[in-house]
């Protein structure tokens, strides 16, 4: 039996469900209508997606589709690397919006702090999406803005300008990868982590050190990966097009991780390698 999703509080006061369910990589069409509208039926009140997973609009179709009232759903969308700068971003955010079909989006990202196309000048361009961003939020378009894949350094330079401080911060986060600079800057700010690759693209289950821990409380991997985010405070996103996984990675509230099984989790090392640093991916 599923328990029922806990909340976070975002700093702007708004509640989101502290599980979400992650679309990346999750073909448009039919794959992708289906695993959302099972994640929906499973218990699942938070989707995550993106414009650059180009299936913006399948979720929304899925939205509709699902039978639960809009305002029981926390949607959240990003901003990709090719609409950077404040008209750029409006015009973006118009677009994903008529993509899912939505009158109001729950969280809106910044996808990336320093695409390629932008590197001599990402300083500028991030202010200037987030001066759009904040604008949209006034406006009561948006119930809540933030980041993603954002270090220290990035966030220092966009806090120059903003008005508002980033609500939420999206990074890789899994047991053995954890980035404690950025993990300490944003609980210092009251800027909640969401945790993306919860379960490090699959490799973490060739990880020895837990599999004991998830026989001892008749728990998948998965779910003990899962349960190590959520006591750690982050918002674990976890994808899956399975229903049996799906339904499994939410399975999560039945059980609690000792201070031993968590520094266990925390401290594993090289499990799923380094996923490397925002400043030099070649996008």
């Amino acid at each position: 039996m599923i328990n029922s999703i806990g909340y976070y509080k975002l700093s702007n006061g708004v509640e989101i469900p502290c599980v979400g369910f992650g679309t990346w990589q999750t073909p448009d069409g039919e794959v992708a209508i289906a695993s959302v509208k099972e994640a929906i039926s499973a218990g699942y009140r938070h989707i995550d997606t993106a414009a650059i997973y180009r299936n913006e609009a399948s979720v929304g179709q899925a939205i509709r589709e699902s039978g639960v009232p809009r305002e029981e759903l926390f949607i959240t969308t990003k901003v990709w690397n090719n609409a950077r700068g404040y008209e750029e971003t409006l015009a973006a955010f118009d677009e994903s919006m008529g993509k899912l079909g939505l009158d109001y989006l729950d969280l809106y990202l910044i996808h990336w702090p320093n695409p390629l196309e932008f590197r001599d000048c990402w300083e500028v361009k991030n202010a200037e999406t987030w001066r759009a961003m904040e604008e949209l939020y006034e406006a009561g378009k948006i119930r809540a803005i933030g980041i993603s894949n954002f270090r220290p350094h990035h966030m220092d330079i966009l806090l120059k300008t903003a008005k508002i401080i980033p609500m939420v911060n999206q990074i890789c986060i899994h047991p053995g990868y954890l980035l404690n600079e950025t993990i300490s800057y944003c609980k210092e700010k009251g800027i909640l982590l969401e945790a993306y690759s919860p379960l490090g693209t699959g490799k973490i289950f060739e990880a020895a050190e837990i599999t004991p821990i998830a026989e001892k409380y008749g728990k998948t991997i998965a779910q003990v990966c899962l349960r190590w985010s959520l006591q750690k405070g982050f918002l674990p996103l976890p994808k899956s097009v399975t229903t049996s996984r799906i339904r499994e990675n939410l399975d999560v509230f039945d059980f609690e991780l000792t201070s031993e099984e968590m520094d266990t989790l925390s401290n594993m090392q090289n499990v799923c390698g380094d996923h490397g640093h925002p400043d030099e991916k070649n996008f």
